[in-house]
């Protein structure tokens, strides 16, 4: 399926922010939509706890496949192309659910949603070429903002809207603003000759697939499979067994899905590494904030319900995006490495908040707002220095593999913030809940995970720079191509 083009070179820098940033909110909205209704899905769909719990994995498997392929797709195809196919992938997830009351659609419709985060890496990677070079660290910023705006605000939008209407109209609601970020996209978007051609490695995205999606599921289902259980270590290590002989294949391919020679290059690698810490720190707060507020007083929690947890993260949401400026304005002063550098020191902050105010809504609130702030000034450091140290070709696939690398670290987080809370539990009604303790060792692994994020940061070797903002030249239009 081809879409047409628009006779469109230029456009309205500011207006394409404008909608690739929308585009990029309402992406990653899908990964807390159903998170009001989770507890409800089994008796919803007529089916077991364990494969509901599938309907979250789905989304988090097709978002962490997407993000690397759409990379890959966009720097051969033309990213507004890639874009286009991302929104539309979205309205297609969206609408199985709405329509469907059954397990096995709503998994489907929630992978689709998940393959539609591959909007965010290959829109951040189509900035630079669609700014002028001052205004790029700042757009780059937004559309990094939106990954943590999207889902601190996700929350309590889903729960009013599950509260309100029956639970479909949640899908219902992404339909439309899928269909709204598709026609945006191909009216205000300029179409850039940004395709390089090539051959797409169709066989190291099926392999990628394999090993990163068993390796995934190893981590999500381990809290209830057991750790040592076989199928655990079998879905881990034949997981990395794939990824091992998927890397094999990579080096030897005359076209890769990931180029690994330029990912090993230091200031690429370390940056990656950086972000699976950054993103492990980043999402602990995501899980754990919530839970506290939503405990009952009896056990130490706030008692407080999902809409009104959902309200109180919010305000973090909105502290990303307000330091969005702020971290452009670093970058552009400081570079890159040393913004990233201060993100993850205030995002560990955060946590030591956390650690010493964890007794009232408005304190953990609070340590949501530092926290936040750190990932608002950091995040967008990371693809900005992935940017500045491959081709201008490989953009898209290189600031795809950047969001798979934190999409690991939350992934990760997750799974070990699960594990900390059910290893240390007090009886609540006959339930076991996690204690106070759990909480206060999830906020200091929270804050080691960033600082150790602080750390491999300052190791990044310098790039010399090939611009004045510490990256490579945007992309010529095509129209003064020739005259260059």
């Amino acid at each position: 399926m081809t879409l047409p083009t628009p006779d469109r070179t230029t456009g309205s820098p500011m207006v394409t922010v404008i909608v690739l940033c929308l585009g990029g909110l309402v992406a990653s909205l899908m990964q807390t939509l159903i998170v009001p209704i989770q507890p409800q899905l089994p008796e919803l769909l007529g089916t077991s706890v364990s494969n509901a719990s599938w309907i979250i994995t789905a989304t988090l498997l097709g978002g962490a496949v997407a993000m690397p392929v759409a990379g890959r797709l966009g720097d051969m195809f033309g990213k507004r192309r890639i874009l286009l196919y991302s929104a539309l992938l979205l309205a297609i997830g969206s609408l199985i659910p709405a329509v469907s009351s059954s397990l096995i659609p709503v998994i489907a419709g929630r992978a689709l949603q998940g393959l539609a985060m591959g909007f965010i890496p290959v829109g951040i990677s189509l900035m630079r070429e669609v700014t002028p070079p001052k205004m790029t660290a700042f757009a780059v910023s937004a559309m990094s903002a939106t990954l943590g705006v999207g889902g601190a605000i996700g929350m309590p939008l889903s729960a009013f809207i599950a509260e309100s209407f029956d639970w479909h109209m949640l899908f219902w609601v992404s339909v439309v603003l899928a269909l709204v970020v598709v026609a945006l996209v191909f009216f205000a978007v300029p179409a850039v000759q940004d395709a390089v051609g090539g051959r797409f490695d169709f066989t190291g995205a099926i392999g990628l697939a394999i090993g990163l999606s068993s390796a995934l599921v190893a981590v999500t289902k381990g809290n209830d499979w057991g750790w040592t259980s076989g199928t655990t270590l079998g879905f881990l290590l034949g997981g990395f067994a794939v990824l091992i002989l998927w890397g094999l294949f990579e080096l030897r391919t005359a076209s890769p899905l990931v180029d690994l020679r330029t990912s090993a290059r230091p200031s690429v690698l370390l940056t990656n590494i950086a972000a699976v810490a950054i993103g492990f720190g980043m999402m602990a707060q995501a899980v754990v904030i919530p839970m506290l507020m939503e405990l009952p007083e009896e056990v130490g929690g706030m008692g407080q319900s999902i809409l009104h947890a959902g309200l109180w993260m919010a305000p973090g949401g909105l502290m990303m995006m307000v330091f969005a400026p702020v971290s452009g304005y670093l970058m552009n002063s400081i570079g890159a490495k040393f913004t990233l550098a201060i993100g993850a020191t205030v995002l560990g902050l955060g946590y030591l908040c956390g650690f010493v105010l964890m007794n009232a809504p408005w304190q953990l609130a609070l340590a949501s707002l530092v926290a936040s702030a750190g990932v608002g000034i950091g995040y967008a450091a990371m693809p900005t220095l992935i940017m500045g140290s491959v081709p201008i070709t490989e953009a898209g696939a290189a600031v795809g593999l950047n969001g798979l690398m934190r999409s690991v670290g939350t992934t990760t987080s997750s799974a070990i913030m699960a594990v900390i809370m059910t290893s240390a539990t007090v009886s609540h009604g006959g339930i076991a809940v996690p204690s106070h303790s759990a909480f206060e060792t999830c906020f200091l692994v929270g804050a080691i995970a960033a600082f150790v994020g602080v750390a491999i940061t300052l190791l990044i070797p310098a790039v010399k720079k090939k611009s004045e903002r510490g990256a490579v030249e945007p992309a010529v239009p095509a129209q003064s191509a020739s005259t260059r």
